[in-house]
This record gives structure tokens, sequence and C-alpha cells, in this order.
């Protein structure tokens, strides 16, 4: 469980708004590991854990540390350190404190909380600093040794041989004895908490590690490579773009090499990003001169990932000529053509590695994981069917009692289809689909109103329709949390919410319960629901 991680993810979006300060987030991210130190001590959490804390309650960080002079420290020193003002740092803190308690607490489930932080206390020792150890409990101290060097909690006097009396001897073994023994106790609580199951985030290199016979220990290099798939279109223009990305820097850095590119169709491309992903790419560097060779390229399509670079083209003359001139722009990147769709090897490795997500979750999951996990699986419908095939079946019974075991969690399942059709019987088959997805789910014991399904047809591609294997992608059931936000990079947010029928023009039905204002042809009206 990456307490800080999932923290970042949920509190500080709350608290910084539309603030996307570097600093201000890493200073956020310091104090919820300070913030989980202090909850950790039994005595400090009883004072208030039974009180019914409000999460706009700013004054909660005042009972959490009664002393004055600690708040008064914690904030000079954070603020200093991040080079940010100190009354904003305390704004900052006071508003996060109440967010990151509902969280934590929710993350325990029916652990006690101070338990919980103990046994989790490797995923957030190592963010605090050495100087708040003046501000944390003696408790807290003892197990945070970056926070307390060993000569300030250690006497260095000299051992003093005294005469002891007859049957003492084992007296003076006893605090050699207890030192042995917490010692012991350190070593098999880190142990424990790396034999834990990674995070969600890694599904290949977990697959690789397990075929290879290795621990699933996470380390840095699990984390999954950032990427960027974009698809061109018949007058190359932008068709299809989605980035996979661990910080806005990186965003902001891919977004401005497609705009250089691409113009304004750049705000097309939705972006994911998570920690779950590497904050740097390999070909990021040379982004600026290998978009314009794609973009060169009518109905054409690029995957890079990691040190790799995927194209493919309709034209073989065409693709030959992508590959050599974008080996020759970035000569560090292997660059290579895609092979044949080898149509149930994709759909075996989706499901191998949605199986090893499903099974890195914790036992109180991150919601998103749980999507993104399902996400990964190929849910390869029959041509003109809606009908889940049986391969798919032991992971959503799976995914079913995972579902039913996350208090007020929601799914949106989202079905996709590629072009080779109707608009408008995309449309009511990727319905269909997802209608399918939900019955089988409910089938299995989730309750339907957790679960709410929506049909895009051929309207969000993420490769190019034009080969083969691009449609394969496209044929596709996503699933989203229902308040998860799609970042679509021209500054709107859209949430699942929105994904109502008018987003599409070509969509036939007028079924969304939001004013129609974003297509003029449905009127103004509110519509029913059905």
């Amino acid at each position: 469980m990456d307490i800080i991680s999932h923290l970042t993810r949920t509190v500080s979006p709350a608290v910084l708004e539309d603030d996307r300060s570097p600093a201000k987030k890493n200073l956020l991210e310091q104090f919820y590991a300070i913030f989980a130190a202090r909850l950790a001590d039994n005595d400090t959490f009883s004072r208030f854990a039974n009180e019914n804390i409000a999460r706009d309650d700013n004054a909660f960080y005042d009972r959490v540390w009664t002393e004055g002079a600690h708040r008064d420290q914690i904030s000079r020193e954070l603020a200093g350190q991040h080079n940010i003002d100190a009354t904003d740092s305390r704004g900052l803190i006071a508003m996060a404190a109440p967010l990151a308690f509902h969280e934590i607490k929710s993350l325990a489930g029916t652990t006690p909380v101070p338990q919980f932080l103990n046994d989790n206390l490797d995923s957030y020792q190592q963010h605090i600093p050495t100087w708040a150890g003046a501000v944390l409990p003696a408790s807290a101290v003892a197990t945070t040794p970056v926070a307390a060097p060993i000569s300030e909690t250690t006497s260095t006097a000299p051992l003093q041989k005294e005469a002891e009396p007859e049957g003492s001897f084992m007296k003076a073994l006893l605090p050699i004895i207890g030192l042995i023994i917490l010692g012991a106790l350190a070593w098999a609580l880190l142990r424990g908490c790396q034999e834990n199951p990674e995070p969600v985030a890694t599904p290949a290199a977990t697959a690789q590690q397990v075929a290879q016979g290795e621990s699933p220990v996470a380390v840095a290099s699990d984390i999954e490579p950032a990427s960027l798939s974009i698809a061109t279109g018949e007058n190359s223009e932008l068709y299809a773009c989605h980035m996979n990305v661990g910080d806005e820097t990186l965003q902001t850095t891919v977004m401005n090499a497609l705009t250089g590119a691409f113009g304004d169709e750049a705000n097309k491309c939705r972006a994911d990003v998570d920690d779950n992903f590497a904050v740097d790419m390999p070909a990021a560097a040379q982004l600026t001169t290998i978009l314009p060779i794609i973009k060169n390229v009518p109905n054409a399509s690029m995957i890079i990932k990691g040190d790799n670079i995927t194209v493919n083209a309709p034209d073989k003359a065409a693709l030959d000529k992508l590959v050599a001139d974008l080996q020759a722009a970035a000569p560090a990147m292997t660059v290579q053509a895609e092979g044949p769709l080898d149509l149930q090897g994709e759909i075996d490795d989706s499901l191998a590695a949605a199986d090893v997500a499903m099974t890195s979750l914790s036992e109180n999951p991150d919601p998103r994981d749980v999507a993104r996990a399902l996400s990964i699986q190929v849910i390869n419908f029959q041509v003109d069917e809606a009908v889940i095939p049986d391969v798919n079946k032991a992971l959503l019974d799976r995914a079913a009692k995972i579902i039913n075991n996350i208090p007020d969690m929601t799914l949106m399942i989202v079905g996709h289809t590629d072009s080779q059709a109707s608009d408008t019987y995309n449309m009511e088959l990727s319905q269909e689909r997802a209608e399918s997805v939900k019955a089988y789910l409910v089938s299995q014991g989730v309750d339907a109103s957790k679960l709410n399904t929506k049909g895009m047809g051929e309207s969000q591609p993420i490769a190019a329709n034009s080969t083969e294997q691009g449609r394969f992608r496209n044929r596709r059931i996503e699933f989203m949390v229902n308040d998860e936000v799609v970042s679509a990079n021209d500054g709107m947010t859209i949430n699942s919410d929105s994904l109502d029928p008018d987003m599409n023009p070509l969509d036939s039905d007028n079924d969304d319960v939001l004013p129609d204002s974003d297509d003029v042809t449905q009127g103004t009206a509110v519509d029913s629901t059905n």
C-alpha cells in the first residue's frame, strides 16, 4: 500500500484545485508523511478517534498538533524547504489534514488506524525529513530512523561496570535481549513489506519476473514506462492520441511537441497522469523531430514506449520509409514496424497481464487501480455480437468480489468499436456490449447501482482504423471510476458523468440528463431520463 501516492492522487487535487505548482505538490507529499507518522501514535489518534471530523474542518490540524510551536515549525520548515510563503504553507496543511485523515481511515478499513500506519510505515517513512523528529511523538520517532539520528536518541556515555549482587547476570542481559528482539521484529517487518504484492501499474514487469521465477519486489524499475500513442487520419491530421505519463512536467513536454506538430488538434490528446508511470520518456528530446515525420504519413500509427517506437501504415512502401526516417531521427531508439495481428496471442497476453494486475491489488485497493486492471483485458466479442467470451468470465468473477468489497465504488463501463459499420450501428453495438458486461457482473452479485454503462461507438479511437492492428485496439471495453477525471489538455476536464450522447453529434438518441447546449441540433432543454 503506497499511502503517499494514494493521498497525492486523492487529496492533493482537492487542496490545490487549479494550482499545479510542483513545489506545493511536493510540500503536501512531505506533510502527508509527517501526518501519517503522527497518526501512527496511539495516544494522538485516540484523542479524536471517535470524533466526526468534517472534511472542511481546517481547525483539525490544530487538534492533531496541540503545541503551537510545533505547528509553526512544520509550516515554517516546509515553506522554506519548498520555497513557498509560510502563510500559504499553513493554509495548505490545514486544508489537507482533515481530507488526508478521511482517506487514511478509508484505507485502513476495519484495522485500527495506528496499527495500519505502523504496518505500512515503509510507504511513508522515507518521505519524513530529519527535522520532523522534533514534532513527532517518541513512538513515531522510534520507528522513523531518518527523523531521529542515533546521536539524539542513544546515550553515548561510557558504560560503568559495577559490582552486581549474585543472580543479577540475567538482569544485566535484559537490555541486550530487548535490542535483539527489536532488531528481529524490524527485520521481519521489513521483509514482510518487501513480500507484499507490487502495485497494479506494473503488470508487464511483474509477468516477466514471474516467468523468470523472481520475487515480485516493487522497485523503481518496475514502474510502467511512459508512453505516447498517436494515429494520423486521411489528411495527415491527428486522428487519435493518448499518453500515459508519471507527472505533469512530462505531460507538458509531450503536449508542447504535439502542439508544435499538429497545432490545436493536439488538444484532443487524452492523458493519464499517474505515478504508476515513469516521469521520463527517452524519446522526449526527439519528439519535435519525430512527430512531423509521422504527421506526413496519412493513416499511420506510432506507439512510443520506453526505448521502442512501433509504427504501422496501410502501404508497405510508406511503412518502410517511415521506419527508416524515424530511425535516422532517433538513432538511440529501436524503431520497428508492427507485426501481423496475432489475435489469440493478444487476447492471452492481455488476460495474463490483467490477472497479474488483479493479483497485485492491495486489500483496500484504490478504485482506479481496479478499473485500470479490468481495462487491460481484451474482451473479444464475436462480430456483431455482445456475448461475453467464456475466457473472460474468471477475471470478471474476481472483479465482482472486489467491487462488492469497496464501499461506495461505482464504475462506468464504456464500450468502443472500430469504424467498420455505420455510426449509428456502432453506437448501438458498443452500448449493447457495455450492457452485457454490466449484466454479467450483476449476475455475479454486484449491485447494479454500482455500475453505469456508455456506448461511444467509433467516436474515441486510440489507434488508426486503417490497419487490422489499429481496428483491434479500437474494439475495446474500458472501465472508469465514476468520478475519474480525463484530461483533455486544453484545460477542460471531462468526467464519466459527462459522457452523454450529445458529445457525439452523430448520436441519434436524446437521453442525457444535461442541458443540450453542447449540441444545438438537440435544443436547449434538459432531457428526460430513460
